[in-house]
This record gives structure tokens, C-alpha cells and sequence, in this order.
């Protein structure tokens, strides 16, 4: 567990650096006199789409992975492992025919997205190069996992990659990038980039070697990879629309300014799922392996432990930007138009923390012998959210899609704590998942009546220490997580203030 937590804290904060730096974009994408709410809204709609074309082009291959990357190292020497050249060969193989589709279905395109969305007309093809980009990332991500490189592949997704924006935002206001033709165009290429970063660090440091060779451990579980990754292909697609299936329905019945609020609101609330990824990351192998093993207690230990400290941090992110969202927009002078999402934050935030208050238990499941139930539970949620998606959003604009994912996630959700308790007596709730959830309650009713005179930037600084000062308090007084006390003694050790 010290590893998973070492490498979970370190991956935490350099996601937090990514949405730093990504909320100062935002920042600029959104502040009077720079981008328009539909350029904005092109970029959020870009990143969706690009997201889709990567579920349909890695044909299931991120799953196989970190299924079967324990057989391959345990079973080859490095030279032979076949497994990375196979997964890229099928990921590129997949995106040429995702290539063919798109450019076949341009008309659909047209004819959904022309009236209210037609800069995404526009510029559709280029989609097709951040999508390429995505597919060859995520599948090296997945492999880097594997060799203990997770805080190192989040730095590229998390801080790299809108790193790359920063740069393209700053030469299109200073004026040496002239429009936002070429912005865009430009933009098309910053996953492409942190792939080929990934890819030749990987190379350089000897981690992957290209084999054509057929391997014996690719011929001894072929059927069962086949199996897997049609299974799994499945189950990623169905999960990849039912995540972008909310922007592309604003931008098609809304336009892309709506796209773009509604975007302000769902970078909120990813800033809330950011140590989700970190823990992921950092656990992935260890599920991998203790299901390999047959090591209940090591699953159980992670479920339980992934949920409280997911579930403390997702309330207490949520809280503080619940606390200051409105008063951020007005102080910091970005559009007011922007104030229309702060509902939608609302509901976003509790479907993110209801997603991972819950644990790992889709990585839990996805690497355990019934993988396949994730396709069940897809399914599920692809059959509540999308027809609920669209009918609440001609109903209620863009509060809709909010409202959908909050009762699709909570349902997906629901049937895989049921499932993981029936079948392996796995769960992950305590008693300290109710505290916490009564003291971030009770810390943004505190701060919430006590600084409410308090405006602009002032009120934005007091009103954030007030809380952090509580809620940690808090944390710590009641001794939510197991993983707290480490983490303490470490830091008192690194800041000299505990002898070894």
C-alpha cells in the first residue's frame, strides 16, 4: 500500500499543477475581449470528440494491457515482449477505419451541427489529428502504468499537454499566431505531441522494444485476449459517448456558446476527480496483480482505501469551488454569461463525488476474471444516460445534461457495489464515508453564512483558508483515512521534525 499511496500523493499533485495551469487557460479562454464562447465551446467539443474516436480506434486495447501485462513480464524477457507493437499496430489499424467513417459521415456532421455549430463544420477534419494523437497516448499511458510511470504520464496528460495550450494561447494574444484559424489548427496537434514525447522517452530509457515476432504468450491466451478485448472494446465505447455525449448534444441543440458554459462547468468539476486519476494510475498493476495472485485482502484493503480518500478529497475540492465559483467569475472578470453553470457545477460535483466515493471498482472489476460485467453495466448506463441526456437538455438547456449524469452515474455505480459485494464480499463504504460527507456538510455551512458579506479577491483568499483550515482540522481530528497517519509522519520526517 505504501507504493499505491507514494505514487497516488505524487501523481495527485502533479495533476493539481495540470489544472493549475489549465485553469489559467481557461482563464483566458473565457475573460472579456480574447475568445469568443463559441471558440471556447470548439475546443471542449474538440476534446470530446477526439475522446470518442479514441474509445472506437484502441479496440479494446488499453484493457488488454493491463489485463494480461503480468503474463508477459513474468513470462518473457524484454526483447521478446511482443505486447506494446501489437497494441499500437491495432490502435493505428483502428483509427484509419475510424478515419474512413468519419470522413464518410461528414454529412451527418453537417446536418446536426451546421445551424447552431458552424465552426465545428469547419473545422472537422482536424479532429481527426488530436483523436490519432489520443489513441497512440493512451495506449503508451496504459503500457507506462505497467512500469511504474504513472506520475510521470500524468505530468504529460495533466501538465504538458495544456502546457502546449498555453504557449498557443499566448502567441494568439500577442499576436504572432494571427487568427483563430491557424489557434485551432495548431491546437489539433498538442495530443499528438505528448504522444511522441512519451513514445521516445520510453524508447530512449530502453522501458519498450518493437518485436514482430508472435510471442508464445500471445499464442497461449490469444482466444482469451480476443475475448477480453471484444468485451472490453465494448465496454470503453459505451462509457467514452456516454461522457461526451452531454457536450455534443448542447453543441448541437444549443450551439457551441452553451457548449462552452457548460464546458466552464465540467472542467470544475474534473478539477474534483483529478486524484481519481493519480490513484488509478498507481494501483492499476497492483489490481492486475492481486487478482493474479488471489489476494482478497490486498483487493479489499484498496477498494475500502481508494473510497474514503477519494471521498474526502472530491468534498473538499467540491466545497472550496462551490464556495467561490460565482465570486471567481466576477473578481477575476471573465463573461458573466459564465454564471449560468454554477448549477450545473452543483450537480456535476455531487455525480463526481458519488463516482469516487464509491473506489476503483470499475479498475477492480475490469481486471478481475468478470470483466465482462463491465459491459453489462455500460450498457446500463448508455441505455439511462443518452435517452436522458437529450430529452433533459431540450428541457432544461444546460442544467439537462447535469441532471442525466447524475442519476446515470449513481445507477452505474449502484450496480457495481452490489455486484463486487454479492460475488466477492468486496465493499467499500465505512463510517467514516458518513463523517465525511457530514463534515465538508457542515464546513461549507460555516464558511458559507460567515463570509457572505465578503466580496472580491479578499473574500475569495478568506473564504478558502477558513475552510481548508476546517475541513483538514477535521480530517485529522476524526481520523477519517488509515493513509493519513503515514502521510503525517512522512512529512514530519522530510521537514526534520521526527528523528528516523
Amino acid at each position: 500500500m505504501s507504493t499505491i499511496r507514494r505514487q497516488s500523493i505524487i501523481s495527485s499533485l502533479v495533476i493539481y499543477i495540470g489544472f493549475a495551469v489549465g485553469l489559467l487557460n481557461t482563464y483566458f479562454f473565457t475573460k472579456q475581449g480574447l475568445f469568443t464562447e463559441e471558440q471556447y465551446g470548439l475546443t471542449a467539443v474538440f476534446v470530446s470528440i477526439a475522446g470518442m474516436m479514441m474509445a472506437f480506434a484502441a479496440m479494446g486495447m488499453p484493457s488488454y494491457i493491463f489485463k494480461f501485462y503480468p503474463y508477459y513480464h513474468d513470462h518473457l524477457p524484454p526483447r521478446k515482449n511482443d505486447m506494446l507493437t501489437w497494441a499500437l499496430i491495432v490502435g493505428t489499424v483502428g483509427f484509419i477505419l475510424v478515419m474512413i467513417a468519419g470522413l464518410a459521415l461528414k454529412y451527418i456532421i453537417i446536418r446536426k451541427f451546421g445551424e447552431h455549430s458552424p465552426l465545428l463544420v469547419t473545422y472537422y477534419y482536424w479532429i481527426f489529428a488530436l483523436g490519432f494523437g489520443l489513441t497512440i497516448y493512451t495506449i503508451l499511458e496504459v503500457y507506462a502504468w505497467n512500469l511504474g510511470k504513472s506520475v510521470f504520464t500524468n505530468f504529460l496528460r495533466e501538465v504538458q499537454w495544456r502546457l502546449f495550450t498555453t504557449v498557443l494561447i499566448v502567441l494568439f494574444i500577442s499576436g504572432i499566431i494571427k487568427d483563430f484559424d491557424l489557434f485551432i489548427k495548431l491546437y489539433a496537434f498538442t495530443y499528438p505531441g505528448i504522444a511522441l514525447v512519451l513514445l521516445l522517452h520510453l524508447v530512449f530509457t530502453k522501458k519498450i522494444h518493437f518485436t514482430f515476432s508472435v510471442s508464445k504468450v500471445s499464442r497461449r491466451y490469444f482466444k482469451k485476449i480476443l475475448n477480453l478485448c471484444v468485451f472490453a472494446y465494448s465496454g470503453i465505447i459505451i462509457f467514452t459517448v456516454s461522457q461526451a455525449f452531454d457536450t455534443l448534444v448542447l453543441a448541437s441543440l444549443s450551439g457551441l456558446d452553451k457548449a462552452g458554459i457548460f464546458g466552464l462547468a465540467q472542467i470544475m468539476g474534473s478539477v474534483i476527480q483529478a486524484p481519481q486519476r493519480g490513484i488509478i494510475a498507481a494501483s492499476i498493476g497492483h489490481l492486475s496483480r492481486a487478482w493474479k495472485d488471489k489476494d482478497k485482502a490486498l483487493l479489499q484493503r484498496v477498494y475500502q482505501r481508494s473510497s474514503i480518500n477519494l471521498l474526502i478529497f472530491a468534498s473538499g475540492i467540491f466545497v472550496l469551488i462551490a464556495l467561490n465559483y460565482k465570486e471567481a467569475i466576477l473578481t477575476f472578470g471573465l463573461k458573466e454569461t459564465f454564471l449560468l453553470g454554477f448549477n450545473a457545477f452543483v450537480i456535476l460535483g455531487i455525480t463526481r463525488i458519488i463516482d469516487m466515493g464509491t473506489g476503483l471498482n470499475a479498475q477492480i472489476i475490469a481486471t478481475s476474471t468478470y470483466w465482462k460485467f463491465e459491459l453489462i453495466s455500460g450498457i446500463v448506463l448508455l441505455m439511462v444516460m443518452l435517452p436522458l441526456t437529450y430529452i433533459l437538455t431540450k428541457q432544461y438547456d444546460i442544467l439537462g445534461p447535469a441532471i442525466a449524469n447524475l442519476i446515470s452515474i449513481s445507477i452505474y455505480n449502484a450496480i457495481r457495489i452490489i455486484f463486487l459485494w454479492k460475488k466477492f464480499k468486496l465493499f467499500p463504504f465505512t463510517i467514516q464515508s458518513f463523517y465525511t460527507v457530514l463534515l465538508a456538510a457542515g464546513c461549507f455551512t460555516a464558511c458559507y453564512f460567515i463570509f457572505m458579506p465578503l466580496h472580491g479577491f479578499a473574500g475569495l483568499v478568506l473564504r478558502s483558508l477558513a475552510f481548508i483550515l476546517l475541513y483538514v482540522t477535521g480530517v485529522i481530528y476524526l481520523d477519517l483515512s488509515p493513509d493519513l497517519k503515514p502521510v503525517l509522519q512522512t512529512i514530519r520526517k522530510r521537514l526534520g521534525l521526527k528523528k528516523d
